[in-house]
């Protein structure tokens, strides 16, 4: 039994919870918050965790074996690196890293401290991304795709009102492309490879971050379309287009169902089932890596690539951390 600590008591952190629990692999031990009344307060929905709000004390803690980290962007790198040291094994929320840089001195120190290193992005591993992936041969040539993800944030109606939600800050290394873009990157890069050029623009908050933009990945023979937004909904679904049919996928994020059509016109539901918790892919997968004490080594280039074309992508569009700066 794996013994896992928390970092962040927000909602995910309680998904994730879940999806652990239900792999049969991983048992909660220890809860981290600044404050000790969250902790607290988190803490009293599971079977009497120990309670942290000092990250050395956790690194020190024997009773934990790994951690998930689920903190403002901005603190990933940092926290994961401190967690690491301790030897303890990481899965990270997406994005792994603030910046590129970051992300390969990540990797580096979990290669010196021989434990595992996982980014916690979880649309790779769910069974209906794997049809998609099996499907690509066949579909005819890959022409064309568009990977959108668009969500009006809950949030933004306090940025409007005058206020700094984190969610748009740049301090917290946050914004478009850093938090829902991922999605639509990070699965293109999972089913395409690293792209041949990169293109980007985004429209910029006055806080720095992008509320959206769009990406324009080049190919050989295609090209791939990624829009994405935080301060617009979108009800279309994401497609590849093929010489031979098309896939639509609904809810590129969490894959709900996936639609071939041909060019004739006829539909075939594809969808399998999958768990109503979708984090509990990404859970297992975590899981088999320390039981075999190995990096899935696809992952691990996923990750640095995608966050290579994240900070070239804000390099384009002119977003800055003060991350970047360190």
């Amino acid at each position: 039994m794996i013994r896992l600590a928390v970092i962040g008591t927000n909602w995910i952190t309680d998904q994730f919870i879940e999806g652990a629990l239900k792999t049969g692999a991983f048992k909660l031990t220890a809860v981290y918050s600044r404050s000790f009344d969250k902790a607290k307060e988190f803490a009293a929905k599971y079977d009497s965790p120990v309670l942290f709000t000092d990250l050395v004390q956790l690194g020190e803690c024997d009773e934990v074996d790994a951690v998930y980290i689920a903190s403002p962007n901005a603190l990933h790198g940092p926290q994961s690196i401190q967690m690491m040291e301790a030897g303890k094994h990481v899965i990270c929320e997406k994005p792994l890293a603030s910046n590129y840089p970051l992300a390969q001195q990540m990797y580096k120190v979990a290669e010196q401290q021989n434990v595992i290193l996982f980014e916690a992005f979880m649309t790779p591993h769910l069974p209906n991304f794997a049809v998609i992936k099996q499907q690509l041969s066949q579909i005819g040539a890959i022409r064309k795709a568009m990977i959108s993800y668009c969500q009006y944030s809950s949030r933004y109606p306090k940025y409007l009102n005058g206020q700094r939600p984190n969610t748009f800050l740049a301090e917290f290394s946050n914004g478009s492309i850093m938090d829902i873009g991922y999605y639509c990157l990070g699965s293109a890069v999972e089913l395409f490879g690293e792209p041949d050029s990169v293109q980007a623009q985004a429209h910029l908050l006055d806080t720095g971050v992008d509320g959206n933009g769009s990406v324009i990945l080049g190919y050989k023979g295609f090209d791939v379309v990624l829009m994405h937004s935080k301060t617009s909904d979108s009800y279309l679904p994401s497609e590849i287009q093929g010489e031979e049919a098309a896939l639509q996928v609904e809810m590129i994020s969490i894959c709900n169902r996936v639609t071939k059509i041909s060019r004739s016109g006829c539909r075939e539901d594809l969808s399998v089932d999958q768990q109503t918790n979708r984090m509990f892919y990404e859970a297992q997968k975590f899981a088999a890596q320390i039981q075999r004490n190995s990096i899935d080594e696809q992952c691990k280039q996923r990750s640095l690539l995608v966050s290579k074309l994240l900070t070239e992508i804000r390099r384009q569009t002119g977003v800055v951390f003060p991350s970047d700066k360190q």
